[in-house]
């Protein structure tokens, strides 16, 4: 037994244990030793697949859990003035879903690099390869590499980031500088949009350097009224109020798609030949287009009952 001496490995250390006066064949060492090192190989990656599988475990519940906790207050407000409360609800909870998912993907792809990472290094390790010159290499590589892919990670950390803060989601209309629309989905490359033509952009996430969401809290419909410079300033003040209070009561719009009382403003601006007043309405998110057009309407149909004109 001699020979399995210089053998420090668990089946060796066990021979000699047991059998501490026997002598084995020579090759008794060698097949001690590879079977001592196939069992630590299989250990480790056991080992590694049991911490993926508990990692992935956790990280799927605090995904969940995310996924199914309160709406935050902004997110309530939306859902309280879409009109359809459950419609509303349903589609903020897919979105939260949908983020929750993303970033959980995300995780767990890390926590397996990881984790699998360093079971390969403890297997080289356990060859007898030396890793500080293979760290180094891996090292260099991965630069070169990140010189090359800077861009898509680049992309890649402004999605988690455009996700984790919740900037936006499939549903809003958002402006991004080279591109407006409604956002039709969010990865963590790319943010897929549908302008008011129907064209399709994708838009790269490490090109956005700033977003306008006109989604989010609340909007703001601003109707400029022109009239003739000779006209009675306080008849048409006193007109506009009466339509903004009688759009304001009607309850198709109120807390439905108008947020607080319309404001009639005083003169927003005057000149040789006409003068302009300005009726401000808060909205719900995206819906100023709507409310402007329908405030619109019943200043034209006011004025015709009045008899009045508007400027040119």
């Amino acid at each position: 037994m001699q020979a399995c001496e210089t053998n420090k490995g668990f089946l060796c250390s066990l021979l000699n244990s047991s059998f501490p006066e026997a002598h084995f064949p020579a090759w008794v060492p060698l097949v001690a030793g590879l079977a001592d090192v196939l069992l630590v190989l299989v250990l480790i990656l056991a080992g590694a697949l049991i911490v993926r599988n508990v990692a992935h475990r956790l990280i799927t519940r605090l995904t969940l859990r995310a996924s199914e906790g309160v709406l935050p207050e902004r997110l309530r407000n939306r859902a309280l003035l879409a009109g359809n409360g459950d419609a509303a609800n349903v589609i903020l909870t897919e979105r939260r879903r949908q983020r929750a998912e993303t970033m959980g993907s995300v995780l767990r792809s890390l926590a397996s690099v990881m984790i699998f990472g360093t079971a390969a290094l403890m297997i080289l390790g356990r060859l007898g390869v030396e890793l500080a010159p293979l760290l180094t290499s891996v090292g260099i590589i991965g630069v070169a590499v990140g010189f090359g892919a800077q861009e898509l990670v680049k992309d890649f950390i402004a999605g988690m980031f455009m996700l984790l803060e919740d900037q936006y989601g499939v549903g809003d209309v958002i402006d991004t500088g080279v591109a407006t629309g409604t956002v039709e989905a969010v990865t963590l490359r790319i943010t897929r949009l549908r302008d008011a033509d129907g064209k399709v952009w994708y838009v790269r996430n490490g090109t956005i350097s700033r977003v306008g969401n006109e989604s989010q809290g609340w909007s703001r419909a601003l109707v400029d009224v022109p009239v003739p410079y000779a006209a009675d300033i306080a008849t048409v003040r006193d007109l506009l109020k009466s339509i903004a209070v009688d759009l304001w009561e009607d309850p198709d719009y109120r807390d439905v798609l108008i947020v607080e009382e319309p404001q009639v403003y005083g003169l927003e601006q005057v000149s040789g030949t006409s003068i302009i007043f300005r009726v401000s309405v808060k909205t719900a998110p995206a819906r100023h287009l709507e409310v402007a057009r329908e405030l619109r309407l019943r200043v034209k149909r006011a004025f015709d009952e009045k008899s009045l004109t508007f400027a040119a």
